[in-house]
């Protein structure tokens, strides 16, 4: 049977020209970005050429998604650029082709991470990092990113330390500034703001490249004390192992290639169902992590640096209505092509060029529309977002990275330790109602059906019995029943089964019956498992709310409480 990639498969002959055009048009505007993202991973120019030339091809031929831009992407060159300069090695320096060599390694290294998440379905560890610690730490790279450029547009050295000292220390070098860099500078970004705001069709990056590195030629800017890029090494892409590593050299990179594992689990996962889910195609997430693992392992053997999905370049192909992998196999040999021929025109392009396209990246990466919507809408997940931008930018990308998975657990685990919880009731028609769950509120005089909207384990199993120990004791009706509404509980750990166990006590205590309502059948076995369910019987069981209002009614009739037959509906 003919090999076939999934992304491929039900082609039809009419996408063909959509794509190879879309194609054309993406590496118009990924060729400047991905060389531009060079600057933040330390690593030569030509290098991000090669993250979309092998590691595309490979993805296109190994992943599920139809749209999804694989390459270099600011994030994970500046978590690569981040670890590496931690390790402090002699030698290993960026631009180094000692600094090459580790890169590729950390590169090796992920694409083994992901290999692994293949094989035990990780897939949902994208899934981790909530969407305010994403706007958060994608909004500190791309601060980081930008605040890089200002030297190289400037033509001022860049600083040494920390973030804030090397901010300073640009702002009190003004006075060396390099006229004829700014100029480059300047005019690259007013070029492809220009062309972005009233000639969006047209990529403005490519115009820009293309008409400053001219006029430096012209007009000999090398020799005017403007830095260029210089000679540019082209041809094939190196096949083989990076030179000069050592299997002694895998747990340096270790913690790297991890901090990029999760970047990359996490965007790439996002990015590819968003636009799954716009064109109605299925998603497979581990399916994608074994095109990433091929891509990444791709880039380790092909001389270049980690890449990762790209939401922006993902973006452009989206809108140039490109329909599968085919464009990006196509934007790859564009790609290889002028690796090939071209990267002779490169010598003359201003190295301010470079720092104006970065740079209006960093700009594209603060999420000001997310951080407002936050801010309106959910105060605690704005300073969220916050903390991680601030860390992000001030102390470290790994050290964000870390945040970002800390907060995002913390934040899980409070949704779970105080979730809502409700006393349910019934109106006029019968149809269920939820009351705030305080001392007073009952479902009707003498009953009290509580709902917990969360699983119940040893961390909230307190406060959970502590919570409806106190809306039993505070009814204005002595309670004969309370009813739990196990619609939101499909797991009960061990711990949170013997606080449950000694709820039924203490209802009995009370002279109250304990029921479970909407318990589905894994919880039901693991209470009889537990022995709580023959504590609280198979009879006091009740399949809906409906159900166990119904009984408690008969049950009061029988008892000769009118009061509870005929309730207030008012």
């Amino acid at each position: 049977m003919t090999f076939v990639p999934e992304p491929l498969r039900g082609y039809r002959r009419a996408w063909l020209a959509r794509d190879i055009l879309a194609g054309l048009t993406l590496s118009a505007v990924a060729i400047p970005e991905v060389m531009g993202y060079t600057s933040i991973a330390g690593t030569p120019i030509v290098t991000g050429l090669y993250t979309i030339i092998f590691p595309t091809v490979i993805f296109a031929l190994l992943g599920s998604s139809r749209l999804l831009v694989v390459g270099a992407d600011s994030a994970t060159a500046a978590v690569l650029a981040a670890g590496l300069t931690g390790l402090g090695i002699a030698g290993v320096t960026p631009g180094s082709p000692d600094w090459l060599a580790f890169a590729g390694l950390t590169a090796l290294v992920c694409g083994v991470l992901l290999v692994v998440a293949r094989l035990l379905r990780l897939g949902f560890i994208g899934d981790f990092l909530s969407a305010s610690v994403l706007i958060g730490f994608l909004t500190g790279v791309g601060i980081q990113v930008l605040s890089g450029q200002i030297p190289d547009l400037l033509g001022i050295p860049k600083g040494k330390g920390g973030w804030f000292e090397q901010q300073w220390h640009w702002i009190t070098s003004l006075s060396s500034i390099s006229l004829g860099t700014f100029a480059f500078g300047l005019a690259t970004i007013v070029t492809i703001q220009f062309f972005r705001r009233f000639i969006p069709v047209v990529p403005g990056a490519i115009v820009a490249v293309a008409l400053l590195t001219a006029i430096s030629a012209l007009t000999d800017a090398g020799a005017h004390g403007i830095a260029v890029v210089g000679a540019v090494k082209g041809g094939f892409p190196p096949i083989g192992l990076p030179s000069g590593i050592s299997w002694s050299d895998v747990p340096k990179v270790l913690p790297t290639a991890l901090s990029c594992f999760v970047l990359i689990v996490a965007q790439s996962a996002a990015t590819s169902r968003s636009f799954a889910f716009k064109h109605g195609d299925a998603v497979d997430i581990n399916r994608d992590l074994v095109g990433l693992s091929g891509a990444s392992l791709a880039a380790g053997l092909s001389g270049t640096f980690v890449v990762n999905g790209s939401p922006t370049k993902t973006q452009i192909l989206d809108g140039q209505r490109g329909r599968t992998q085919l464009a990006n196999i196509t934007m790859a040999a564009v790609a290889l092509l002028f690796t090939l021929f071209f990267t002779e025109v490169l010598a003359d392009m201003p190295t301010a060029v470079l720092a104006g396209i970065v740079f209006l990246i960093g700009v594209s990466l603060i999420d000001v529309p997310g951080l407002r919507r936050l801010w309106r809408r959910r105060r605690n997940e704005f300073v969220v977002a916050l903390i991680t931008t601030v860390t992000v930018f001030a102390v470290g990308v790994e050290q964000g990275i870390i945040l970002a998975i800390a907060l995002s657990l913390l934040d899980l685990v409070r949704r779970q330790y105080k979730p809502g919880d409700f006393v349910i009731g019934q109106n006029q028609a019968g149809e269920p109602t939820y009351l705030p769950a305080v001392p007073g509120a009952q479902s009707l005089p003498g009953l009290v059906v509580f709902r917990y909207d969360a699983e119940l384990f040893y961390a909230n199993a307190n406060r959970f019995a502590d919570h409806l120990e106190s809306i039993i004791s505070g009814a204005p009706d002595p309670v004969r029943w309370v009813a739990l509404d196990c619609g939101a509980i499909d797991d009960i750990d061990y711990s949170a089964g013997v606080t449950l166990a000694n709820l039924v006590n203490y209802s009995r205590a009370r002279h109250a019956r304990f029921v479970l309502v909407r318990p589905d059948t894994r919880l039901l076995a693991t209470l009889r498992a537990y022995g709580t369910l023959d504590a609280i019987g198979e009879d006091n069981v009740f399949r809906t709310i409906a159900d166990a209002f119904d009984a408690y009614r008969a049950d009061s009739s029988r008892a000769g409480d009118d009061s509870a037959s005929r309730p207030d509906k008012g």
